[in-house]
């Protein structure tokens, strides 16, 4: 090499993140130039003398830099990726010196480092573009609107929002290259330490595990797609596991289920047919969506002949004595049922479980980051629509259906998506073992 190249921290031009921009310092004749290599680092990663990057395992992260969240910690990965910029900003000084030499210029230092701008620019257009990540998301987001539920587009929503703010906070570009497994495991620590904000800009409780966990898992089946769609992808991602809370069932047990059917609601219209929306689907395992689209053209021999919104499966669902006294109750009515929306239904739910006494206290268990959270409500604050689905499940077993008549008449497809659903009773139980084994006699125990 003719000049002179060296690479340091410009400590002057510290980012208020506490990162020191690395500058490259080129010198021909004595005239040094410096150019910064677009790369940040906390200085206690910088080896002044070897004039590089070093990674510093977590624990001596702590006691050098106190005030640093874990989040911010510099992978091995990054580590590499910086040096390798330094590399690659060296190779191309020596390339330019060369060509220099070669075509007999006398050069200088400006002139070198105004090709070195020629070879960066001509680079970054073949970079990712900023924020592609986040417009090939929003595309997909439109692109599924007609064919996906609303609900499970909002997940989608929600995972841009958190990316972006993870983005804005850490400085830390996210693209389809840099979401890899270490990705996750940063991402996830940003989760668990921040705290969502309201409309009104009202801090809230954070983000609790499930929630956490449903936000990682979606953002991997983003990128599972993007990768389908000739998107070039980090594919380490694949190999981060995700930990799941197994999640309480709320539904509801047979005598509430009879109380909710037998309670005098004359007085009252609009709770008595949010009542009837709700125990047709208790008693047909129909969710909301279906049960919107539901018209008298789907009831052909006493049976509910439809295919499901959700999962494009043809389904035929026998009527019995509560599904179809419904239906008959709403005979001369021009909807086959008084539905309402998911919101309202939700809403009156509650209100009509408090009514008739469906309170039983149910301890709800949540984790956030290690810290565990025990909150008691009375039952009827648990209930929505869904739990009629959950409530058929359960009670369809109770009843001493198999696991696989209740999952062909429900619409589930595998047991893994089935077994969500389903709240074992300790009844349940203690039928399925007799009807096995036998029933128990009158037994001394003698101790």
């Amino acid at each position: 090499m003719t000049g002179t190249l060296n690479f340091v921290l410009r400590t002057q031009k510290t980012l208020k993140s506490g990162k020191t921009p690395i500058y490259l310092t080129y010198s021909v004749h004595r005239a040094r130039l410096f150019y910064s290599i677009d790369r940040n680092i906390y200085k206690e990663y910088w080896n002044t003398e070897n004039k590089n990057a070093f990674y510093i395992p977590k624990k001596e992260v702590k006691v050098l830099l106190p005030g640093l969240s874990p989040s911010e910690f510099l992978t091995e990965t990054e580590i590499e990726e910086i040096n390798k910029t330094i590399k690659d900003f060296e190779s191309n000084i020596i390339s330019i010196e060369n060509k220099f030499v070669a075509n007999k210029i006398q050069f200088s230092s400006q002139m070198v480092i105004d090709e070195l701008k020629n070879i960066n620019k001509s680079k970054t257009k073949k970079e990712e573009p900023n924020n592609f990540l986040f417009d090939f998301m929003d595309t997909y987001i439109k692109d599924h609107e007609i064919t996906r539920a609303k609900g499970s587009l909002s997940v989608y929503k929600s995972v841009k929002r958190h990316l972006e703010a993870y983005q804005k906070i850490t400085r830390h570009k996210v693209t389809f290259e840099t979401v890899d497994y270490e990705f996750f495991n940063k991402l996830n620590t940003f989760l668990i330490n921040r705290t969502k904000t309201d409309k009104a800009d009202v801090t809230s409780p954070m983000l609790n595990n499930t929630t956490i966990a449903k936000t990682l898992s979606t953002l991997k089946t983003f990128l599972g797609y993007a990768r389908k769609q000739g998107i070039k992808v980090n594919d380490s991602y694949k190999d981060y596991s995700i930990s799941k809370q197994k999640l309480e069932v709320i539904a509801l047990e047979q005598h509430e289920l009879d109380a909710l059917i037998n309670h005098d609601l004359s007085n009252n219209k609009r709770l008595d047919r949010v009542r009837d929306i709700f125990v047709f689907s208790a008693s047909s395992g129909m969710r909301y969506s279906d049960t919107a689209l539901l018209s008298r053209e789907h009831i052909i021999n006493n049976e509910i002949k439809f295919v499901v919104k959700k999962t494009k499966q043809k389904l035929s669902i026998p009527l019995n004595s509560i599904s179809a006294s419904i239906l008959d109750k709403y005979r001369n009515d021009k909807k086959i049922l008084p539905m309402v929306t998911n919101q309202e239904l939700n809403r009156c739910l509650k209100d009509l479980c408090k009514l008739v006494g469906i309170n039983t206290p149910i301890e709800i268990v949540r984790y956030y980051g290690a810290k565990r959270v025990e909150v008691v409500y009375p039952k009827y604050e648990l209930v929505h629509f869904h739990t009629a689905r959950k409530t058929f499940a359960s009670l369809s077993l109770e009843k001493g259906m198999s696991a696989e008549e209740v999952m062909l008449a429900g619409g589930w497809e595998t047991y893994n998506s089935f077994k969500r659903y389903v709240k074992i009773t300790e009844k349940a139980l203690k039928l399925s073992v007799t009807k096995a084994w036998g029933e128990v006699s009158n037994l001394k125990i003698v101790g």
